[in-house]
């Protein structure tokens, strides 16, 4: 179940927005690297699934790092399939607006992607990201391998003991959960501030580092 924000009752797949068998149109090529949006994966490459407040800040902080090969913002984590960008900000479908991120675990690891992530947002504001309010803002991670699914958990707590140190933090409040199923959003999501230069972008940290180099061998 999850708490619908605006309303503080429990979202279930049966209340949940029924959604559409159809997939929303997006986008055919990735503006910043010219890639098909939905190229097959390379078999050596991984992929993890972020929330972290509006997704077209969240999308850039990722296509920037060497060995990023392919970015997209979509939906993850709820019940409505294929939603559209107004169901999801309506709080009825239980999804997180969300960046996939596909990487070469020979240019960067996993755990680099993850210091961008914590230090990339705030971990520790519930269903909000600033002035970003809703259920669809919440800090989630969405794993592929249970290899994946360890280091999250490790770095977690690694950045929650930075954060104590701090002093003036809440409990980290990310959801943790397996990848079930990625939607993809609308054309004009994708690569939004790359179209877009002077956009909005929500994003901001907690401007503790996130000492994740014992890390470094995964």
């Amino acid at each position: 179940m999850i708490l619908r924000f605006n309303e503080f009752e429990t979202l279930t797949s049966k209340s949940a927005l029924p959604g559409r068998e159809t997939e929303m149109p997006t986008a055919e090529y990735h503006a910043v690297f010219s890639t098909p949006l939905k190229q097959q994966r390379n078999s050596t490459n991984k992929t993890l699934v972020f929330g972290m407040g509006c997704f077209w800040g969240a999308e850039k902080i990722f296509w920037q790092i060497e060995g990023v090969t392919n970015t997209s913002v979509g939906y993850a984590g709820g019940y409505t399939p294929n939603p559209t960008y107004e169901e999801v900000c309506s709080g009825r479908t239980g999804h997180v607006e969300v960046v996939k991120v596909d990487y070469d675990p020979k240019k960067v690891g996993t755990w680099q992607i993850l210091k961008f992530f914590w230090e990339g947002h705030d971990p520790t504001q519930g269903m909000r990201q600033g002035n970003d309010i809703g259920t669809q803002y919440r800090s989630a991670v969405f794993w592929a391998s249970s290899e994946q699914e360890s280091i999250v958990l490790s770095t977690r707590q690694t950045y929650a003991n930075a954060l104590e140190v701090a002093d003036h933090y809440s409990k980290i409040t990310t959801e943790i959960a397996k990848l079930e199923k990625f939607y993809f959003a609308e054309d004009y999501h994708q690569q939004y501030l790359a179209k877009n230069p002077n956009g909005y972008c929500g994003i901001g940290g907690t401007g503790i580092t996130c000492p994740l180099e014992i890390h470094e061998k995964v």
